[in-house]
């Protein structure tokens, strides 16, 4: 389309994806709706088990599961678009469309590294402050605590929205990646984007670094409390937090190389995009599964509670 100074202004971006390659483009395309697949049963799984079962009543797994709920929509964000695109030639998205990605893409990463926070000090409570647990972390404070890790994200999200909607595009618009991204887009832009980049990944960073360095504090109390703790008290202790550090760990560390400390290598960019949109979603339910014998112990209550009557009938 044109403007009025007889200058192309861009309506739509093209992304290059992760591949040239068809027969690659169909293999991930297998792969990655196989993936999406379990990423969604799998959050939805724990979601019903922290509503429907009594035992999972508590602030552990109220938080728990609101962070099923946000990788939820972190991987929906991103993966549906990039699943089809593979079986498409022209991979292109609107103008609106990139906006709407860049948006969620920040309002739910930062709304999560915040959830994670909170989770961290839910366990510091837990662990630090055992007899004042149910005090410190009620019902009232838990939701509070979420509310305030949606507001911030939402805070992160709308700042990179304002910048977005202000920048000038006339071309190119091509986008080397399989979706929309602040850094990408903002190279894009038609004016000399140096002093903004530097702006935006010192803004990230603010928020990467200060979650980061509050979940560091969190943990060597925690670290320290349980090293003056029983054998069998600090085992569970460690058994628990260690799940929580994983999930950390998988989560920050591609943020902290894609926004804050970027390397500007495009395959290693398009990985770790793809390792923070994908495999972190699919990874946290599985972490928290496989080593929560709580959630175990209410998998088996539903299904025997579901299926067990029509096995016996």
């Amino acid at each position: 389309m044109m403007d009025g100074g007889n200058r192309s202004v861009v309506s739509e971006f093209i992304l290059w994806g992760l591949t040239n390659s068809k027969n690659i483009q169909v293999f991930l395309f297998v792969i990655f709706l196989m993936l999406y697949m379990f990423i969604l049963s799998g959050n939805i799984v724990i979601l019903i088990l922290v509503t429907t079962d009594p035992h999972l009543h508590s602030p552990m797994y109220f938080l728990l599961a609101n962070l099923s709920f946000i990788d939820m929509w972190l991987s929906s964000n991103i993966t549906p678009k990039m699943i089809t695109d593979f079986l498409r030639e022209n991979k292109t998205i609107s103008f609106a469309g990139c906006m709407s990605q860049v948006f969620f893409t920040h309002c739910i990463a930062g709304g999560e590294m915040v959830l994670l926070v909170v989770m961290a000090y839910d366990r510091y409570v837990a662990i630090c402050k055992p007899l004042h647990y149910f005090t410190i972390m009620n019902l009232k404070r838990c939701t509070g605590l979420v509310l305030t890790s949606w507001t911030i994200g939402f805070i992160h999200g709308i700042s990179y929205l304002i910048v977005f909607v202000r920048l000038p595009f006339c071309g190119p618009n091509e986008i080397d990646s399989f979706f929309c991204d602040m850094p990408l887009v903002i190279k894009l832009a038609c004016m000399d984007s140096h002093n903004l980049n530097t702006l935006m990944n010192a803004e990230c960073g603010v928020v990467v670094v200060t979650c980061f360095s509050l979940l560091l504090i969190s943990y060597t109390y925690i670290l320290i409390t349980v090293s003056q703790s029983s054998k069998a008290g600090a085992s569970k202790a460690l058994s628990t937090c260690s799940a929580h550090i994983t999930v950390v760990l998988i989560f920050f560390v591609p943020c902290i190389f894609i926004y804050v400390w970027p390397l500007s290598i495009t395959w290693f960019d398009k990985f770790l995009a793809v390792f923070y949109s994908v495999i972190t979603p699919l990874l946290n339910p599985t972490i928290y599964t496989l080593r929560n014998k709580e959630i175990k112990n209410a998998m088996k209550r539903f299904i025997g509670k579901f299926l067990g009557p029509k096995g016996n009938s």
